[in-house]
């Protein structure tokens, strides 16, 4: 008498407990998505159903009822690839490699733009239409800061206005 387990192609289907696990891990991506903010989400490639589904769970107050929906967005993830959803996410969330090096990438760029003005031409040359006068003036004000011993308010907004220019960038590349 033969086993089941030894007949057909010789896989064995995996135990309940790890198709649990699995749903599970879908369910927290799915609920991860619910979490993201609308331009955030938008960038996510996803099937049309499941992002009507995320998009209901984010109006959902009741916690029941929010609770089943996370299981439906669960359920639609079975027949998604979830590896290029959790790729994203983790893009956002900046855990991926490519993230930190673009984040470490502007940072070089914001402390070179700050020990010469010069940089601004490279910046000229890449984003056309970013406002010059206000990096020089967010400039001036991150030395001013730094000689002050203040906060560094400035600083920080310099990083964000050339990550702000630098996603622009990217978007137009992508479309």
């Amino acid at each position: 008498m033969e086993n089941d387990n030894t007949s057909g192609q010789g896989r064995e289907r995996p135990s309940k407990s790890q198709a649990k696990r699995e749903m599970d891990a879908l369910q927290a991506l799915g609920a991860r998505l619910v979490e993201l903010n609308k331009d955030r989400l938008a960038k996510i490639a996803m099937p049309d159903e499941l992002r009507e589904a995320v998009n209901d769970a984010r109006r959902f107050t009741k916690h029941e009822a929010r609770r089943r929906q996370l299981q439906y967005i669960g359920r639609l993830m079975r027949d998604v690839d979830p590896a290029p959803i959790q790729a994203a996410i983790d893009e956002i969330d900046g855990v991926s490699a490519a993230a930190n090096a673009r984040m470490h990438a502007l940072e070089r760029l914001r402390a070179r733009l700050i020990e010469d003005e010069g940089v601004l031409d490279e910046i000229a040359r890449r984003h056309a239409t970013a406002d010059f006068q206000h990096l020089r003036q967010l400039r001036r004000n991150a030395l001013k800061e730094q000689a002050a011993g203040k906060p560094p308010r400035a600083y920080r907004e310099l990083f964000r206005v050339l990550r702000e220019l630098e996603e622009r960038v990217e978007e137009e590349g992508h479309e």
